[in-house]
């Protein structure tokens, strides 16, 4: 999805149906340690909550997102604080940020090399990558079933449509370590995250996974989903909510040469 030229981000069900990500991303807020007047960068900043809890503690904060949508929604929501629509691989700033934080968007960007280098690139000498993504086995449980139903259904499925890097955790230090960094800190964890609701499995698919049903239109799309939650029912619905299988790398990086 964000890939792709056109915008399918829908900003309003982010915040509405999705906000948890947002809340689970204030944990990693305690890892940057933000202080007073440091530039920091706040890397796929989605609709800006995380960006504007940043600048509460007075630091000095830009946000960029691939997203105009949700770089649209964050502005509206956060009018006194910058915003940028910016691809993470082509950003150009050099020796700018005390810190990059970015929470709940590097699995999205492809390939993690050139974001790493850039990263690096952004930061002042001992300035600091913080970071948390989905790592290996992220909602597994989840993207096998809809690609079982996809292709039970008749549909060809094409490994292009997957399109989320999910590293393990000596991959992703590796990388960073190849790139530059000291890895100070690194946790790959079970995080099961709660999707509200008898509809928040599908409203998970619609806003994050629809490339997984690419090529399938209206009733056909529905009729997958609708086997996906008979499948997973059984094992992933508990009291009124759906609980999904993610699993999250948080990483912390320090620059220590230009």
């Amino acid at each position: 999805m964000r890939e792709e030229i056109v915008d399918q981000w829908n900003a309003e069900m982010y915040d509405d149906k999705h906000d948890f990500v947002a809340k689970y991303g204030m944990n990693l807020i305690h890892l940057l340690v933000p202080k007073t007047g440091e530039d920091i960068l706040d890397l796929g900043c989605g609709t800006g909550d995380l960006t504007a809890k940043l600048a509460e503690f007075g630091a000095e904060i830009v946000g960029i997102d691939k997203s105009e949508n949700m770089v649209n929604q964050a502005k509206q929501k956060f009018p006194h604080l910058t915003f940028f629509v910016k691809d993470a691989t082509e950003l150009e700033a050099v020796h700018s940020y005390n810190a990059v934080f970015s929470n709940a968007t590097l699995h999205w960007v492809k390939p993690p090399e050139k974001v790493l280098a850039v990263v690096y690139q952004c930061l002042k000498e001992n300035g600091r990558f913080v970071a948390e993504f989905g790592g290996k086995g992220n909602v597994k449980s989840i993207t096998d079933a809809i690609i079982e139903q996809r292709v039970k259904a008749g549909y060809t499925y094409k490994e292009t449509y997957y399109p989320w890097y999910y590293p393990s955790i000596a991959e992703y230090t590796s990388l960073m370590e190849e790139t530059g960094f000291r890895v100070t800190y690194a946790s790959h964890y079970d995080r099961p995250t709660v999707l509200s609701g008898e509809d928040g499995l599908r409203n998970w698919i619609y806003m994050f996974a629809t490339s997984l049903l690419e090529e399938i239109e209206g009733g056909a799309k529905q009729e997958i989903i609708e086997k996906v939650e008979e499948q997973l029912k059984p094992s992933m619905f508990e009291a009124g909510n759906w609980i999904a299988d993610y699993k999250r790398i948080q990483v912390i990086g320090i620059k220590e040469r230009n």
